[in-house]
């Protein structure tokens, strides 16, 4: 088998968060008094971290201090309510569990922050995800391939035989500038029409595909 080492995007991959970040922005863009966003709005603003998925919610040309306001908000509110709907897409847990057995190497690479993706793996994945990273300081986030390079070192695994597993332009970016082959997800937050654009090495609408 070519791939012997897994890398997963999060959001929009393993785990549906869109609709616990909705309400989170929600709660934060209302307590200042800004317009809620609609479901799709948020879908399509996220993918790239947290502060950035706020920064496109509020009006444009919000004052820096204002939106760091709004952002305080919602990471207060999000932090207690990140499990409120969170939950793995279908069949997630049985493909991990098959991977595992069949001796892949696996991990998370994320643009949620580096605790927040720590917990929300260990809570959801456990030992079928030992190796989690996020967003941290002096590391450049995903498009870079930094996070890539790091976690295939910690790994033991080569770009070679890597596969990259999301659904975003950011992670079909990210999978080039690794130059690790990517299988796209059409059940995350972009259209299958977008994905097919970005020409995967295959786009897979069901979680046991992967097998």
């Amino acid at each position: 088998m070519k791939y012997d080492t897994l890398l997963f995007d999060l959001d929009g991959t393993l785990l549906d968060t869109l609709d616990d970040l909705r309400d989170s922005t929600n709660h934060a863009l209302s307590a200042f008094g800004f317009a809620e966003r609609s479901r799709e709005e948020i879908r399509s603003f996220v993918g790239n971290g947290v502060r950035n998925l706020m920064r496109k919610a509020v009006p444009e040309g919000t004052p820096d201090e204002l939106f760091e306001a709004v952002f305080a908000e919602f990471r207060a509110h999000y932090a207690e309510h990140w499990r409120d709907s969170t939950q793995p897409y279908p069949q997630i847990m049985e493909m991990l569990e098959a991977l595992k057995a069949r001796g892949h190497r696996m991990a998370v690479i994320s643009n949620k922050s580096d605790a927040e993706v720590k917990k929300l793996v260990r809570d959801f994945f456990g030992e079928l995800l030992p190796i989690a990273v996020g967003d941290r300081p002096g590391v450049p986030r995903k498009p870079e391939p930094d996070t890539v390079f790091r976690t295939l070192e910690e790994l033991g695994g080569t770009a070679e035989r890597a596969l990259y597993i999301g659904d975003s332009e950011v992670d079909v970016r990210t999978a080039r500038n690794a130059a690790v082959d990517l299988v796209a997800v059409s059940w995350g937050f972009r259209p299958r029409a977008e994905l097919e654009a970005y020409a995967p090495l295959a786009i897979i609408d069901d979680a046991m595909e992967l097998l």
